[in-house]
Parts: structure tokens; sequence; C-alpha cells
């Protein structure tokens, strides 16, 4: 068995603390994990991306095109970006909630409809659950909460080999303690959503 988790968004997002959870949870579990990350323009607001491997005899840090089991997605263009990873059983979850950059605020381009995003991803046959996972980290306590809520729905739909407990308890020991509830409540929100899309 081996599992390749591919997660993007942009600076500020928790990209890669939610990358660590999933590394940690899988190393809890037993796995061998082998990570890597892409800062980027990490703390001006540009593309982010970690990935997570792990299983039986994970040696390289990188996923080939095509070979992602799961896509998590912070952003819908980083979404959009990253489906030359994605096979026909690849899972994407997905934030729909919007980023938008300095080219399309300075009115030099235009972004793309999140709908229309997600339902090319659609289009080429991939699974993918949508929703705005900002909003409910704002409910939860925090719109930087989304990563936790993103992590709650991939636990709900099973799509990696990790347990939810452990996913969850991985979560609360890695944030700092005064964050512990809100990502805690983020995480239930989550798993709400994913039950819902379902």
């Amino acid at each position: 068995m081996r599992c390749n988790v591919l997660l993007v968004g942009v600076g500020g997002q928790g990209v890669l603390l939610a990358a660590r959870v999933i590394g940690e949870c899988a190393m809890r579990e037993g796995h061998q994990v082998v990570m890597s990350e892409v800062h980027g323009m990490a703390q001006r607001g540009g593309s982010v991306s970690a990935i997570v491997r792990f299983g039986d005899e994970v040696l390289s840090p990188l996923i080939p095109q095509g070979g992602a089991d799961l896509i998590m997605a912070f952003e819908p263009v980083e979404m959009y970006r990253a489906l030359s990873f994605a096979r026909p059983s690849t899972k994407i979850v997905s934030d729909t909630s919007c980023v938008v950059p300095m080219s399309v605020t300075s009115g030099g381009v235009e972004y793309p409809a999140t709908d229309v995003l997600m339902n090319m991803a659609r289009k080429a046959g991939l699974s993918v659950l949508a929703f705005d996972a900002t909003t409910l980290a704002k409910q939860a306590g925090s719109s930087m909460a989304g990563n936790s809520v993103l992590l709650g729905a991939v636990a709900r739909l099973r799509v990696l080999p990790l347990s939810k407990d452990r996913l969850l308890a991985t979560l609360i020991d890695i944030v700092p303690m005064r964050h512990r509830e809100m990502n805690a409540k983020a995480f239930e929100l989550g798993v709400e959503a994913a039950n819902k899309g379902i």
C-alpha cells in the first residue's frame, strides 16, 4: 500500500500545517512517511504546495504526473493547476473560497468562476468535494482554520487509510494550546460538510 497526497494553496492558508498533520498521523499509525514542500512566494500570497507520501517502500518525496491519490486544495485556481497530478481514481477535496491575486485586482486578468473550475475537474471524471471551507472556519472562530475544516472532510471521506480520531488527535497535538478548541470545532464542521456532500 502506498498513498500520495498533494496539498495546494496560497501563502497563509495553512497548507504546510495540514501536510504536517497528515504526515505525523501516518507515522503514528506505523507508516513510512516522506514529505516535500514548495514555499514559493508564501509570504506574499503566492502558490504553496506540499506532498505527503506514506506506505510501503516510499523512497522519493515527489509525486509523478497522474500519481496523486488525494488532492487537497485550499483555493480553486490552485486546484485547477494541480489537475495534471490527478488520475481517474484521484479524489479532490477543495475549498471554493477564492484568494484573488494581484494580477486580477489590478485589472490585468479575470479570475475564472469557481463553479467552472470545479466542473472542469468533474468533466475529467474526477470525484470532487467542493465547499466553502473558509466560511466554516470563520464559524469555528477564524478563517485561518480552513485547513482543519478540510482535514475533517478528508477524514470523513476515508480517502486516506488513517483513522478520523487519530487525525483529529494529531491536529490537536500540533496546534498551539490556545487554538485547540477552535481547530477541533473546525475539524468537526469539515466532517459535517463531507456528510452533506457525499
